[in-house]
């Protein structure tokens, strides 16, 4: 027989037992979403810190960030003494980066909305989106929204740091990322996998799956969701549209800020950063 504490099955009979399966969206999982992602932004900080004296033509003092998350990012710009701010449409998410924004001694600031929708109580100095979540507006409409938004809440002269994965026309595409984190007595081994392409309608289907195990409990989360594809042409061409804004400088997910690259045809990780015309 099994011994079970609080509900669930002791340490050796969790171990011969199937893992839970839900399916649902990875970011209803705000501290395992969290935790997956979180690895890098130290270094992503600094990096963005840098662009932001390099490209933007302003002090930088308010940040923002459109589609937050967890807000991974946000507290380490507070600690640098930057006001910031962010937005999301996930609840669940925003309650765990406010919540962890007040632990840390700073302000609620982020709300909940819709990237391509929304307009900030004021403007701000600069701003950024790193991991693909502007791939998350599916459709052309949408895409330009967000860049009106985002052009209506930044100052002349500052920046939009919007960093995604482009579609390859020559080369191989990634189709898979892994990632194994762990906190205490929680592991997680997330992947995720391109499923499926649709050229003609630009979406890419890609499925999220969360392996979480702690002593007492195996959980699988499965999440398929839908990203807008970008070739380089397409994205150009998105970005001629977006006259609000010039190409100040790109780069790639090494973050180098004195190794910024030239956009190619096999291009994938880039980052962009978007300054403020003067003019509009």
């Amino acid at each position: 027989m099994s011994r079970h504490v609080n509900g669930f099955a002791s340490t050796r009979a969790t171990r011969r037992r199937a893992p839970e399966v839900i399916y649902q969206n990875f970011y209803d999982f705000p501290h395992y979403y969290d935790l997956t992602f979180n690895g890098g932004s130290r270094r992503e900080v600094e990096f963005l810190i840098q662009c932001f004296k390099r490209h933007a033509r302003r002090d930088v003092r308010q940040v923002f960030e459109p589609g937050c998350g967890t807000g991974r990012l946000l507290p380490f710009f507070a600690r640098h003494g930057f006001a910031v701010s962010g937005l999301d449409i996930n609840d669940r998410a925003i309650d765990f980066c406010n919540n962890r924004l007040q632990r840390q001694g700073f302000s609620r600031a982020a709300i909940l909305g819709d990237m391509a929708s929304f307009r900030l109580a004021g403007k701000v100095d600069a701003a950024f989106s790193m991991i693909n979540t502007f791939r998350l507006l599916t459709s052309g409409r949408q895409a330009m929204s967000h860049l009106r938004c985002m052009a209506r809440a930044l100052r002349v002269g500052g920046v939009y740091a919007l960093g995604l994965h482009l579609t390859p026309v020559v080369g191989k595409p990634l189709c898979v990322e892994r990632h194994t984190n762990g906190k205490g007595k929680l592991q997680l081994r997330t992947t995720v996998r391109t499923m499926g392409v649709d050229l003609r309608k630009r979406l890419e289907h890609v499925r999220i799956t969360c392996h979480a195990k702690t002593p007492l409990r195996r959980l699988q989360i499965a999440d398929d969701t839908l990203f807008r594809m970008y070739t380089l042409a397409q994205f150009r061409a998105l970005l001629r549209r977006a006259a609000w804004f010039e190409i100040a400088a790109t780069y790639d997910f090494t973050y180098q800020i004195d190794s910024p690259i030239r956009l190619e045809h096999d291009t994938q990780d880039v980052v962009v950063i978007l300054r403020k015309r003067a003019s509009c």
